[in-house]
């Protein structure tokens, strides 16, 4: 059995990520509670939607793509690929999803390896052979071994929350702050600053380590299929795919789907400054490491 090497990068990234979120969003219940919002208003905020998101991640994301849960007997063959991958990583079989719709993808969520879903669309299994598709299951399974997934998960947390007070915020500000205008309107004000600011550097940071989770789960791919040539060969295809970059899941659903996705909407496969601001790394570069990975397993 081929046995994927550690990436201790990955893991000192994933916990410095959540300690700067934890930090930051600690920081931002400052100011809320400077700001005037009492106790009950930062309980249903923090403690309401940190529930929601971590219990119920899974559901909202495959809601959202329109996925079905597959029992074995709806897809045998996927189901015994999903198995045999699992039971080279050491984790448990999750759950197989498929999303009907053409646009081929695929992605992993969930709140731990117990607690995972893999899903694929119907166009990935109509475009890519079965050695890709093993590929891309065996990228996908790789991001649950590796944790990155779950930590994505929460880390969505953060910026979920900010964003939804920059959304609702001033429409509910006056039963939060009490009734003297002046200082309702100064704290609104801080808060919604407050809030732009926590949604922009977080996301900042989640695309940082999952551009890096990426190239993480492309190794992992590598490892237990033993052949990095079919990723490439799939990644290919989803990226040059005309419905990827005209219908991609991510497309209306914001970064929270896209960076959870195997290839985002409209991935480029040229090198841009627009990188930096991505969830992925570019195709070009995900291509050349997978290169390197196979004169690696290959030597």
């Amino acid at each position: 059995m081929r046995q994927v090497p550690r990436d201790p990068g990955l893991t000192a990234r994933m916990f410095f990520t959540m300690f700067l979120l934890a930090a930051l969003y600690l920081l931002f219940i400052g100011v809320l509670y400077q700001a005037g919002v009492g106790f009950t208003g930062l309980v249903l905020i923090a403690g309401g939607m940190l529930l929601l998101q971590y219990f119920f991640a899974d559901r909202l994301v495959l809601l959202s793509t329109g996925a079905k849960v597959l029992r074995p007997e709806e897809a045998p063959e996927l189901h015994a690929i999903v198995y045999r991958l699992a039971v080279q990583a050491g984790i448990p079989k999750p759950r197989v999803a498929l999303v009907p719709t053409p646009v081929p993808n695929a992605f992993a969520t969930g709140r731990s390896p117990g607690h995972a879903v893999v899903a694929v669309t119907q166009g990935l299994l109509d475009r890519l052979n079965q050695q890709e598709v093993e590929a891309v299951l065996a990228h996908e399974l790789s991001h649950v071994r590796n944790w990155d997934m779950a930590v994505m998960t929460m880390a969505s947390f953060f910026a979920t929350v900010a964003s939804f007070l920059m959304r609702y915020f001033f429409f509910f500000s006056g039963g939060i702050f009490g009734n003297d205008r002046e200082d309702r309107g100064n704290s609104a004000v801080l808060v919604y600053i407050a809030s732009l600011l926590v949604w922009a550097i977080s996301y900042l940071l989640i695309m940082a380590i999952s551009r890096y989770r990426e190239f993480a789960a492309d190794r992992g791919s590598a490892y237990l299929t033993g052949a990095p040539a079919n990723l490439r060969s799939a990644l290919v295809k989803i990226s040059g795919s005309q419905l990827t970059r005209a219908q991609g899941l991510g497309q209306g659903q914001g970064q929270a789907i896209s960076a959870f996705l195997i290839i985002p909407s409209a991935q480029s496969a040229g090198e841009t400054i627009a990188e930096l601001f991505s969830t992925h790394p570019s195709l070009k570069h995900r291509l050349a490491y997978l290169e390197e990975l196979e004169r690696e397993i290959n030597h």
